[in-house]
């Protein structure tokens, strides 16, 4: 199928239909810490421990674009499509007619395997492998008109990748396709808690090639254990780089600055 020509990403907003050049995440508190939004056809790491709100941050940022208008995609490489399904049903924020209206497209791997012509991919991944990767993904962002995407999680593909060099290829040629297109793309990020160093994945490379960073982790403070994000890195903007608190509610995250909680401190899990 022939590609579609894509000269300049242009994103409209929704509420006055002027060009932007922000991609609005609609989450309270985290359009402020951004400056607007995150910069049109950036890659964010969303990384974090298990249990930190990645995949809750990540869906409610493509259902609040679908509600805006856009097209907006979930793989996950992990998981079948039906979980993730079922899974939304909790979500308040969610709306069954953005996947009927084709607004939320979620896929996995099966769906990657049948545009392959694979019953699996299996084992570390070829150079071969790599390219036909690539190539669904790409497929999938142009035939639909894809304008947010989101991988749950680049560390499962990452962890089928030969070597780092491989890995930093991998994501360099992902970032070239989808800035092209003008899709802006969240890759969730696995971490390990390491008292000593703070780390940002699993391989120490993804964050290197990433326009921004965003990392999600647990405090305990007085006994309870709550959620934290923090900015580390996003390219194209100004941003706030503390740290600040994020509540799970039926209606989605709330994120508060971390000095409205007090400023007794706390132990950090990120």
């Amino acid at each position: 199928m022939a590609k579609k020509e894509v000269t300049k990403p242009i994103s409209l907003d929704p509420r006055g239909g002027r060009p932007r050049d922000k991609c609005v995440t609609y989450i309270e508190g985290i359009d402020r810490i951004l400056n607007g939004g995150i910069p049109i056809g950036n890659i964010t790491l969303l990384a974090g421990t298990v249990g930190s709100g990645k995949t809750t941050l990540a869906m409610e940022f493509l259902i609040n674009g679908a509600k805006a208008g856009e097209t907006c995609c979930y793989i996950s490489v992990t998981e079948p499509s039906s979980k993730m399904l079922s899974n939304l049903q909790t979500y308040g924020f969610f709306d069954d007619a953005l996947v009927k209206e084709g607004k939320l497209n979620i896929f996995d791997l099966t769906v990657i395997n049948d545009r392959l012509g694979v019953e699996r991919l299996d084992g570390t991944y070829t150079s071969k492998d790599m390219e036909a990767l690539l190539g669904a993904f790409e497929d999938i962002v142009d035939e639909l008109g894809v304008t947010r995407l989101v991988i749950d999680s680049i560390t499962a593909v990452c962890y089928q990748l030969p070597d780092k060099g491989s890995i930093r290829n991998f994501i360099f040629r992902l970032s070239q396709f989808l800035s092209t297109f003008g899709c802006t793309t969240m890759l969730i990020s696995e971490t390990v808690v390491d008292s000593n160093v703070q780390t940002y994945s699993i391989f120490g490379v993804e964050e290197a090639v990433a326009d921004g960073v965003v990392l999600m982790g647990n405090i305990i403070r007085q006994g309870d254990l709550l959620r934290s994000l923090q900015v580390v890195k996003m390219r194209g903007t100004k941003h706030s780089r503390a740290r600040h608190l994020i509540e799970l509610t039926p209606i989605g995250l709330a994120v508060v600055p971390l000095l409205k909680w007090g400023q007794d401190g706390g132990q950090s899990f990120t």
